[in-house]
């Protein structure tokens, strides 16, 4: 079986960098056998590319891409914490929100794009407890953040 490294490379996808706090917060706190990511946002090589409300400026299929692009900014945030993926037993819960158009009831459609990335990488310990919460505004108007809680050996 192959490595969570190697799911990412196979996938034609690369681990980024992790994202350095905007704020007062540090990307990652372990307690115990739990690894617990900040929140995480779309940055691609430091840069915001869709902005705007699910429903609105924003299309489902395109939201449910941001929150794929979180969940591998939090892969990113646990690797650098424990310095190989191989140490996560599982994925233990994800935490997803969508800032949404009044009108928009899809936003476990989206979050799935973080689900659904987390399973490809880490196999059955990729799947997860989750909530998808629909806000009126995230941090520097993206569409999609992420957090998550890890177990690790």
């Amino acid at each position: 079986m192959s490595t969570p490294e190697e799911r990412i490379r196979e996938l034609g996808l690369e681990l980024p960098e992790p994202v350095a706090p905007l704020a007062s917060y540090v990307p990652t706190r372990r307690t115990g056998s739990l690894v617990y990511t900040s929140g995480q946002v779309p940055f691609v090589k430091g840069e915001l590319h869709v902005l705007g409300k699910v429903g609105a400026e924003v299309t489902l299929e395109q939201g449910a891409e941001q929150a794929a692009i979180c969940a591998l900014n939090c892969v990113a945030a646990l690797k650098s914490e424990l310095g190989e993926l191989s140490r996560v037993v599982r994925i233990v819960k994800v935490l997803g929100f969508v800032a949404s158009a009044p009108d928009f009831y899809g936003q476990p459609k989206v979050i799935n794009g973080a689900s659904d990335l987390l399973a490809e990488i880490f196999g059955d310990a990729g799947v997860h407890a989750r909530s998808a919460v629909g806000v009126s505004v995230l941090p520097n108007n993206v569409p999609v953040e992420v957090e998550l809680i890890a177990e690790v050996s």
